[in-house]
């Protein structure tokens, strides 16, 4: 994850039913933007709209722009914008590909009435970049989501940096937070919270990192990032705002303001991919191969897995992050096809079911929207099911004209989905 025209702003703080976590959303979002990857709250919920639940090539797309070249992020909504990045000259499937010199990273603005590209920037990438193979061709070089707070949008391309626009497409500036790669690439996306990016630079430097929004600056910096391509999530316990992020072995949570260690736990005895979430006072995370899953409370101090780890469980995705929806933890497993609900407060399994047909992968993250649940494969479409705890399919979309890899998650806004491939973005919905 909101993408929409201008409405009233909204209070910073979105409640829990508790009251004893808050999901810290951007400060001076609009209420209808998607702002950043998987929504206001990095939670991957639609707070209104009801998107269609089946779309074809003709039957419910509101418009298809063809994109420069491929990517695995996902669109954000600001306003009348729509914001989405790719690369072009390298690793392009079917296309170029011999001459890493070539590699350029692309970021569009659309309008959201018409999907228009308005304009489009370029960014080189300093070389030696990872080669355009195994892991790394999975998913390419245009893997993470960016980010606004209304004003500005912030990009992270790896190596290249952390670059910060106007909503013209004036660069204003670009800060480095590293200059290492990995056979897997990078892929983590920027979360803002008061005047920071916040970046888990865990490929380029083992750091998450802070910049200052004015300048690019470096406002902290926590080491210790092993192992880590998830996206950090910012909440709200205890009257301080809490950077958690999971990472191999240990779930971590940091001061948003000042990158102080607050606590940490046992966490996933492997590299984690799926980003955290959090609900009603609980941080869940799930991860990898090790195929678990644990819920924590937020708001300690040390290590806290004697106290506040609430339940584990031997399920969990390798790549997918979960989404949470009225007392239950929904995600996709990656490559087995199955999809999973889970009772949030006790952590046992609701359902364990097995799609059909077979979906393939799925890389993007679980998306609920209008009672629904969107789970995106790479190749055989978008499976739509009930967001309840009962397992029920309702349709399976997949485009007949568009047979190229979609690992991205979508963004949804004024029940309209934003949805894209390695060819086109696509806005899904009802005409008119």
């Amino acid at each position: 994850m909101r993408h929409d025209c201008f409405l009233p702003r909204f209070s910073p703080w979105r409640r829990s039913p508790s009251c004893a976590l808050l999901v810290i959303a951007l400060p001076s979002a609009i209420a209808a933007d998607w702002p950043q990857f998987r929504g206001p709250a990095g939670l991957g919920r639609a707070p209104e709209g009801d998107p269609p639940a089946a779309w074809t090539d003709a039957e419910n797309v509101v418009w298809r722009t063809e994109l420069p070249g491929p990517g695995a992020s996902s669109a954000i909504v600001v306003g009348k914008k729509v914001f989405v990045t790719c690369y072009s000259g390298y690793g392009v499937p079917g296309g170029e590909g011999a001459d890493p010199e070539r590699l350029r990273r692309h970021l569009l603005c659309l309008d959201r009435e018409t999907g228009k590209i308005a304009w489009t920037r370029e960014v080189a990438a300093p070389l030696p970049e990872e080669q355009y193979r195994s892991y790394q061709a999975l998913h390419g070089y245009a893997s993470s989501t960016p980010a606004s707070d209304g004003e500005r949008v912030y990009v992270f391309f790896g190596k290249a940096g952390v670059l910060a626009f106007d909503l013209e497409g004036k660069e204003l500036w670009r800060e480095s937070v590293g200059d290492r790669t990995h056979g897997w690439g990078s892929g983590t996306s920027p979360v803002l919270h008061g005047e920071h990016v916040i970046v888990n630079a865990s490929v380029e430097s083992g750091s998450l990192v802070a910049l200052k929004k004015v300048d690019g600056k470096k406002a902290w910096t926590a080491p210790g990032m092993t192992s880590s391509w998830n996206t950090p999530l910012v909440v709200e316990a205890n009257g301080r705002p809490e950077t958690v992020v999971s990472v191999r072995g240990r779930l971590r949570a940091f001061h948003a303001a000042t990158g102080e260690e607050l606590w940490n736990c046992e966490g996933i005895p492997d590299y984690v991919c799926p980003s955290v979430i959090a609900a009603d006072g609980i941080v869940y995370a799930i991860g990898a191969r090790s195929n678990s899953s644990l819920a924590v409370r937020a708001g300690g101090k040390g290590d806290v897995t004697q106290s506040h780890v609430v339940w584990k469980l031997s399920r969990g995705s390798n790549v997918s992050s979960p989404v949470y929806h009225e007392g239950h933890l929904y995600w996709a497993s990656e490559s087995r096809g199955v999809v999973y609900c889970v009772d949030a407060k006790e952590g046992k399994v609701v359902y364990e079911e097995r799609l059909q047909p077979s979906p393939d992968r799925i890389y993007a993250s679980a998306l609920v929207a209008g009672g629904k649940i969107y789970y995106v494969s790479r190749t055989e479409g978008t499976y739509v099911l009930e967001a309840k705890p009962a397992f029920k399919l309702l349709a399976r979309n997949a485009f007949t004209e568009d047979r190229s890899i979609f690992n991205a998650t979508p963004a949804v806004c004024d029940g309209r989905l934003y949805l894209r491939s390695d060819r086109y973005l696509y806005c899904i919905g009802k005409k008119g």
